[in-house]
């Protein structure tokens, strides 16, 4: 990341700032701390408005939140870009956009207004459909009383049935037929004596007769249908009639209120951007951060805009200005998709690393050492190859499933290693033998070579934790985390001394190693520092995770055969060992995930990684009018001797 300092006219800054949005690599430094020396700092202070500006603040916000508001009424169709030059029509545009404002609102209120009565009206419209089709099976005659119902299945119609024969007068007929939503639709045809009647028993059943609006509750029953169908008709022809009038106004209006407003918003990010700006009596200062190899071409377009009057220049990074630097991660394509594991952190430190790389490289493989199971893996990569065209605009459903796709991968390498294609099945039916270790019968030495990680892993994280401690120039602590590293190797070295794998020679000068780094280890890391150590020793033990997991999975794999063997059936065995594994695939999915995520986050991470980086957000276009201005960034080709090599950039 580059230190600039870019000045120019007083009168060039808001040209300045629409050519620096455009370019959008730049992200502004408020304060002036760090780039302007003390000699000059009484020359230079913050920008301060004049009236003008202020009051074209206030009129492009108002005329802003106006265009907001006629868009919030618009079909959201895809506008075409206007041919008009946005400046020359914007007081064209300000005197016809109140009058617009004002129809597409009421066009607004009446859409809401239509679409308020279809949503009250549509609980009858599945109930009118169906009994539409019962009044032309029924003799429609003044004589008669009509009464809608609602069942639930045939039973109730059963039981409506008996009650109503049980009447002693039931000159009455009882039709059904099903709705679209699975329920069924009673019409019940009875005299006008015993009307009422029947209504009384509905409610004693718990059948209460279908209610219609209040207002139109004195007509007959199939004038209330008739009535409500043609409502709702009328109600959706309205609804589309304004429909197509805001269709038509988006596309006559919309390209001209569109240039408009994408305009208003550039005036008013560049108006905001100028209150980061610094002033002398003649000229503007603007100071931020950008990344090193975009420094030429914003320097080149400034150069050819303004024929020399606005000059780029980068000044010298200081340790000072370390904290201040922006930040932003910046990997190799394979390496994406795992920036979504590092985000759920804060972002590092300048002068920490990116963790991206480390999950890329371990993570797989601890997913793979816990599941190894070649059959698993397969079926894990087939259903990431099928699932990916799923969700191709979900780029962190793309993200997980690349993931899945490299994970499953290590674990057909490793299920080959050990010898597993679902369990013991690749052993005893495909003749599968381990290449490197039998996890189900070598669990001590699978304990030992999960320990063995774990100290690599650990141990990397400390050296990775000294340099970045000298780079910060904090020599107790670099000297801490290398006497953790001698300590762990002269422990380990210890424990294999006494199981017998060393010359008992060993053991005494390393007994002494230890006793003599004591001290040294108590002046540099305090009191804590025999905690901190025991600390990492244990972070070590907890790799043995890896084993215990990884066991469950191929255990589990086992029961699976042997039950599906036990059922004495081909295809009910096929049924349940499918299910069997099936859990077993998803559990070992989410168990090597969470368990390798852990042993990153909690033993590897916590080693070498400084938390607390700016976000680099650039003074661009492509951002919306409140994120425009703030902070964050990455890599200086000045600053490489002292900044080191860190993966974001």
């Amino acid at each position: 990341m580059s230190k600039v300092e870019i000045v120019g006219p007083r009168k060039l800054l808001g040209e300045t700032l629409s050519l620096v949005r455009k370019k959008g690599n730049l992200h502004i430094e408020p304060s002036a701390v760090g780039f302007v020396d003390d000699i000059h700092k009484p020359v230079v202070h913050a920008l301060l408005p004049d009236e003008k500006s202020l009051f074209e603040k206030i009129f492009l916000e108002e005329f802003e939140t106006k265009m907001n508001n006629l868009f919030a009424c618009l079909p959201d169709e895809i506008i075409r870009e206007s041919f008009l030059a946005p400046r020359p029509i914007i007081d064209t545009v300000s005197r016809t956009l109140d009058r617009h404002l004002a129809l597409c609102r009421s066009l607004c209120e009446k859409r809401d207004a239509l679409q308020q009565d279809l949503l009250d009206l549509s609980r009858y419209k599945s109930f009118l459909a169906t009994v539409s089709t019962l009044l032309d099976k029924i003799q429609l005659t003044p004589d008669l009383d009509y009464i809608g119902i609602t069942l639930k299945n045939e039973k109730s119609v059963d039981v409506l049935r008996d009650s109503l024969n049980c009447l002693d007068d039931a000159s009455c007929e009882l039709l059904t037929v099903p709705s679209e939503d699975g329920t069924l639709v009673g019409l019940i045809a009875a005299t006008k004596d015993i009307s009422a009647t029947i209504r009384s028993l509905l409610s004693q059943k718990q059948m209460p007769e279908f209610t219609f609006p209040e207002s139109i509750k004195n007509m007959t029953f199939v004038r209330k249908v008739e009535y409500l169908q043609k409502k709702i008709q009328e109600s959706e022809a309205a609804l589309q009639a304004v429909d197509a009038e805001l269709a038509e106004f988006t596309k006559r209006w919309g390209p001209m209120y569109k240039a408009a407003l994408d305009w208003v918003r550039e005036q008013l990010s560049v108006i905001q951007a100028s209150a980061f700006s610094f002033e002398t009596t003649m000229c503007f200062f603007i100071y931020g951060w950008m990344p090193a190899e975009k420094v030429a071409s914003l320097s080149a377009s400034l150069q050819k805009n303004f024929a020399g009057s606005v000059v780029l220049e980068e000044i010298a990074i200081h340790t000072e200005d370390l904290e201040r630097i922006p930040v932003v991660l910046q990997n190799p394509q394979y390496f994406k998709p795992f920036e979504n594991f590092t985000r759920l952190l804060p972002l590092p430190s300048y002068t920490s690393f990116d963790p991206t790389p480390f999950i890329g490289l371990f993570f797989p493989l601890f997913f793979g050492l816990i599941l190894g199971d070649a059959g698993y893996g397969l079926i894990i990569l087939i259903l990431s190859i099928l699932t990916r065209r799923v969700a191709r605009e979900n780029h962190l459903f793309q993200d997980a499933i690349s993931i899945l796709k490299v994970c499953s991968l290590y674990a057909i390498i490793f299920g080959i290693l050990y010898g597993e294609f679902f369990g013991d099945f690749g052993h005893t039916m495909l003749g599968m033998k381990p290449l490197f270790i039998d996890r189900r019968k070598s669990i001590i030495p699978m304990l030992y070579f999960a320990m063995a990680i774990g100290l690599a892993h650990v141990t990397l994280g400390l050296a990775m934790g000294f340099v970045s401690a000298l780079r910060r120039h904090t020599k107790k602590e670099a000297m801490v985390k290398l006497l953790n590293i001698i300590f762990i190797f002269l422990i380990v070295g210890l424990i294999i001394t006494f199981i017998g794998f060393f010359p008992e020679l060993l053991m005494r000068p390393l007994i002494i190693s230890i006793l003599v780094l004591c001290p040294l280890l108590l002046f540099s890391g305090g009191l804590l520092a025999p905690l901190e150590l025991l600390k990492n020793i244990g972070n070590i033990i907890s790799y043995a995770r890896i084993m215990a997991i990884g066991l469950t999975s191929v255990l589990l794999a086992n029961v699976a055969n042997q039950l599906s063997g036990l059922t004495g059936d081909i295809i009910l065995g096929l049924i349940v060992g499918g299910i069997i594994h099936l859990i077993g695939i998803t559990i070992g999915v989410f168990s090597s995930s969470i368990h390798s995520l852990r042993l990153h986050y909690v033993e590897f991470f916590d080693k070498f990684i400084e938390l607390g980086g700016r976000k680099y957000r650039p003074f661009s276009s492509n951002q919306k009018k409140e994120s425009t201005i703030n902070l964050s960034g990455t890599d200086n080709k000045q600053h490489k001797k002292l900044k080191g090599t860190p993966s974001q950039s």
